[in-house]
């Protein structure tokens, strides 16, 4: 092997520096340990104990329990968001993106831990606002802002005739997650929201969607 194909191999590998590596580790940890026990039971000395760390370590990475939990909210939804993302930057067809934007907002409601972490924030939200404040701005806020500002790009383009981009796009979510949701919060046991109805469920909201917003050819 040449020199210089070893320099690029080198090259090629990532290093994550091991505080941050640490931090994403004990996160991780902590997901878990917010799942099992809730947000009330759950402790920076119990996390630490679970992740092999110091409590001091943990205090270090994450000033605070509330921080915490905000971190393991982010990481969760990182995907999400920067799956949403690319399809709100798509130059593509208003129907294909649509369809895009609606597959990822469903899947993300049926993920077991997705919808396990909301149901920690609504059991807690009138104790800690904060925490109901900081996942709406990263999640539902965000994606809100996000299809709006695609549909008045749309609407600049014609191919989207509402008056209202932004209730439009109110309209499209609710159409989206509207039943997930509860379902999801309340009797997650149920199975008849699954992935295997993604399908029909995103194309029927879409189709009703475009009935009314879509310009036709």
């Amino acid at each position: 092997m040449s020199s210089e194909t070893v320099g690029s191999e080198k090259r090629s590998r990532v290093r994550v520096p091991r505080g941050d590596r640490r931090r994403a580790e004990i996160a991780a940890v902590a997901e878990q340990v917010f799942l099992k026990h809730g947000f009330t039971e759950t402790t920076m000395r119990l996390v630490a104990v679970e992740a092999g760390a110091s409590t001091e370590t943990v205090y270090r990475h994450f000033g605070s329990k509330d921080d915490l939990f905000i971190e393991v909210v982010g990481n969760r939804t990182l995907e999400l968001r920067q799956r949403i993302d690319t399809d709100l930057e798509s130059t593509g067809p208003l129907p294909t993106v649509l369809k895009a934007v609606g597959t990822n907002l469903y899947e993300s409601m049926v993920m077991p831990e997705m919808s396990a972490l909301a149901r920690i924030i609504v059991a807690e939200v009138s104790r800690n606002p904060a925490l109901g404040e900081a996942f709406y701005a990263m999640c539902p806020g965000r994606t809100l802002h996000k299809l709006t500002e695609y549909l008045k790009d749309a609407q600049a383009r014609s191919t989207f005739i509402g008056d209202d981009p932004e209730l439009a796009a109110n309209m499209f979510i609710g159409l989206i997650i509207g039943n997930i949701v509860p379902v999801r919060l309340f009797i997650p046991h149920r199975d008849d929201v699954g992935t295997e109805r993604m399908q029909g469920h995103v194309d029927e909201a879409v189709r009703i969607f475009l009935a009314v917003y879509h310009a036709k050819a």
